[in-house]
């Protein structure tokens, strides 16, 4: 087949109605990829209209990920599109700030729902097709939190640590299928999660962010190369993370506490 007819890339990206999942779902379509985007909100498909332009389709689907019927849902859609995926996006999450013994239960299970169980059941799911065909790159948004405690949000960066610790061991495991696996691990950057995670009155949450213009570009190139992991912040982010890896556990919880420990309004 000419290259001037070929098919594009597949590529599925979760939460993409805002934040990095829209900035990723952008930068794929920027370089040529067709989309399922999903997210459970509306804006989903607003996104795929906006994205469904210059010979690139996108396609919405609105699935609610906290729930095994959700994750059905978007795995439906995949196989139902009849196309192979090439890369797999796997960016969904939110966080739940406050003392633990403070906050709803309920939001701590949606945080492990949404950041753990998900990203697993669609890995399961999705990434064996990927694996018979030889090929295919898969990215797992984790998080600079994953890399020490997280007092106050502990919930939120305890799934981090999961999810960084599951992508290594699964590219592990994937290294002589042809297919790659990158974690990307973001700084705050300026998204609604801190809103979301009732996290404003803290000092990452009133802080400077990353663009996640800057975030997604960054983990498009990384997940291009094949590299096991990408670590996108200022250069103040990089020196506290490079400062939490020579810390003991107690120092690094102290340290990340002084940045999400709610301050009086």
């Amino acid at each position: 087949m000419p290259a001037s007819t070929a098919p594009h890339p597949f590529a599925v990206v979760t939460g993409a109605s805002s934040g990095i999942g829209l900035a990723l779902a952008t930068t794929f379509a920027e370089h040529g990829f067709d989309l399922l985007v999903t997210a459970e909100d509306e804006a989903v498909s607003t996104v795929a209209d906006e994205l469904d332009r210059d010979g690139i389709t996108a396609r919405a689907v609105r699935a609610d990920l906290t729930t095994p019927r959700g994750v059905q849902t978007l795995v439906d859609a995949v196989r139902e599109s009849g196309r192979p995926v090439d890369a797999l996006a796997l960016n969904a999450g939110v966080g739940n700030g406050g003392p633990f013994l403070e906050t709803p239960l309920e939001g701590d299970l949606e945080v492990i729902a949404l950041d753990v169980l998900a990203p697993v059941r669609l890995s399961k799911a999705l990434v064996p097709a990927m694996v018979a065909r030889g090929e295919g790159r898969v990215l797992f948004t984790a998080s600079t939190a994953s890399l020490m405690p997280g007092p106050y949000y502990a919930t939120y960066a305890a799934s981090k640590s999961f999810v960084l610790s599951f992508s290594e061991a699964l590219r592990y495991e994937l290294r002589d299928s042809g297919v790659t696996v990158t974690a990307l691990l973001p700084g705050p950057t300026d998204t609604a999660f801190f809103e979301r995670a009732d996290m404003t009155q803290t000092r990452v949450g009133q802080g400077p962010k990353d663009s996640p213009v800057k975030v997604a570009a960054e983990a498009y190139e990384a997940l291009m190369e094949g590299r096991d992991k990408i670590e996108v912040g200022s250069l103040k982010a990089r020196s506290q993370t490079a400062a939490a890896a020579v810390l003991p556990d107690r120092a690094k919880a102290a340290m990340h506490a002084s940045f999400t420990k709610p301050t009086e309004e």
